[in-house]
């Protein structure tokens, strides 16, 4: 997967482009700091996956990535931003992006949607997911551990108990990745910025959750 980090702050972009090309099968083949900035590479460098940036100097990411597909229409746009309103979310999405990530998001998220957008489907946060889905049903948005699937309320028990990615991932037959992809959700769902975070949750709960 060749992708193109597009974000008008120098740190940022080194510092998604070295946490990238820690995923396996991932290359940042360019970086770009405006939007005209990144149609050019795109034109060069035929990326499968920009990874834009929504707050960009004169255009935004959003006007960026119909420029891309204007001239590239097989390329994914994946938005990336600070601001998790629906009104952008909703914009994004109706223009034609393969998915919307929140920057404060977990790193296996972050993978997640890249390798949910190269495969053809659309990927959002699960904190923007929910909170957009809510009105559809007609009731609020559930919190906390409320929110978990019985899979993940098992999981957050065995963190609980001190158990590492790998050992719950043999206890319950899955992947280690398996695992990590559900405690990054977990993370999302019940506010945990950092892995210590989740441990602490988890083990505050006791007990079986399921």
């Amino acid at each position: 997967m060749r992708v193109l980090i597009v974000d008008d702050h120098t740190l940022v972009r080194a510092g998604l482009a070295r946490l990238l090309q820690g995923f396996g099968g991932i290359d940042v083949c360019a970086e770009a700091s405006r939007a005209e900035e990144a149609l050019e590479l795109a034109l060069i460098h035929r990326p499968d996956i920009v990874l834009m940036d929504l707050s960009l100097p004169g255009r935004s990411g959003i006007e960026a990535m119909g420029s891309i597909h204007a001239e590239l229409p097989s390329v994914r746009v994946l938005i990336m931003s600070m601001h998790d309103d629906t009104q952008h979310v909703r914009s994004a999405l109706e223009r034609g992006a393969a998915g919307f990530v929140v920057k404060d998001a977990a790193p296996l998220e972050l993978e997640l949607a890249l390798r949910t957008a190269v495969a053809g489907e659309v990927f959002l946060s699960p904190r923007l997911s929910s909170r957009m889905m809510a009105p559809l049903f007609g009731r609020p948005r559930s919190a906390g551990i409320d929110a978990l699937s019985n899979r993940q309320r098992q999981i957050l028990d065995m963190i609980g108990r001190g158990l590492s990615s790998k050992e719950i991932g043999v206890e319950l037959g899955i992947s280690v990745k398996t695992v990590e992809t559900h405690r990054a959700r977990m993370m999302e769902v019940l506010g945990c910025r950092r892995a210590n975070e989740l441990v602490l949750f988890a083990a505050r709960q006791g007990g079986d959750p399921t």
